[in-house]
């Protein structure tokens, strides 16, 4: 679970990003818009789409389809962005197994409408490595009792809730396909309904910092690796938004460094840490030009 310390962190942080969003809906609309790419392109990597970030933003911004691609994994950028996009304008709308229903049957729209909107059964068993999904004879139920137990969750940190359920659903893998990218739109679904960014998990590290986690839960129940993920995501994600809200320019943490003294691993490592209020854009690290080595990141986001 996670240390006093870093609760207090986010909560900080999300105290000033709810100051500095009043007022600025829009500003904050076209910051997640602008990210969608980014997004789709890895949570789809992650499932080893063959996409390029660049080939992501051509069909999604430029409705341009690269010469080579797939046919199906155009669908599944397009497909992905219209559920990112849809979130944004339906953040209000409460999570619930027929919601999650709804949205998988955008996910697989034009994909396999077989089996798209509805949970596996009968002799529709899945296998991811050597994980083995929930029996199809359960996953309904299971995913009822996943819900009920996500909502009865009231008094608990609420990414420790996020990070339970998020481990509970892969392990249940419901969906017959989709069910990597739905558990991560089910992750920003439920933080932009508390008035949180969405989190952008980077397939460059999947090996590292994601899959292993997969690997432990069904054995030790322990969700603490997804949690620790979580807050590092999201406080980068706050960073970003209170960044691009408050501060004039942003700079290649490389420049930052250099123009601050800083050796370059040394920047990187704060920045992976979060640390400082560095964050990626476009798969490379940045920062606000203004921010000082060791300012006090509260301080530098408050005045308005």
């Amino acid at each position: 679970m996670l240390n006093q310390t870093t609760k207090d962190k986010i909560e900080r942080l999300h105290s000033l990003f709810m100051e500095w969003s009043a007022g600025r809906e829009e500003a904050l609309k076209q910051i997640a818009i602008a990210e969608v790419p980014e997004m789709v392109y890895n949570s789809n990597a992650i499932e080893n789409s063959t996409l390029t970030l660049e080939d992501t933003e051509k069909i999604l911004i430029e409705g341009v389809v690269p010469r080579q691609a797939d046919a199906r994994e155009v669908y599944e950028a397009k497909n992905l962005a219209k559920i990112m996009e849809y979130l944004l304008d339906n953040q209000n709308e409460e999570l619930t197994v027929k919601y999650i229903i709804s949205l998988h049957e955008m996910l697989l729209s034009n994909i396999d409408d077989k089996i798209a909107g509805r949970f596996r059964s009968g002799r529709e068993w899945v296998r991811v490595g050597n994980h083995l999904g929930a029996n199809p004879l359960f996953v309904s139920n299971l995913m009822y009792e996943l819900m009920e137990k996500y909502n009865n969750k009231d008094n608990a940190f609420f990414l420790d809730k996020i990070a339970f359920f998020h481990a509970e659903f892969e392990t249940i893998h419901p969906f017959c396909d989709g069910n990597g990218r739905m558990g991560r739109v089910i992750i920003n679904q439920q933080l932009m309904k508390l008035n949180y960014p969405p989190i952008i998990i980077q397939h460059k590290s999947k090996f590292k910092d994601y899959y292993p986690l997969f690997a432990a839960y069904p054995v030790t129940m322990k969700y603490d690796g997804f949690i620790s993920l979580f807050s590092s995501l999201l406080i980068e994600a706050l960073h970003k938004r209170l960044t691009l809200l408050a501060c004039p320019r942003v700079v290649p943490l490389s420049v930052w460094a250099e123009r601050n003294a800083v050796k370059g691993n040394v920047a990187a490592n704060k920045a992976k840490r979060q640390t400082i209020p560095a964050f990626r854009l476009r798969e490379k690290w940045v920062i606000a030009e203004t921010y000082r080595e060791n300012a006090d990141i509260f301080d530098f986001f408050h005045a308005k």
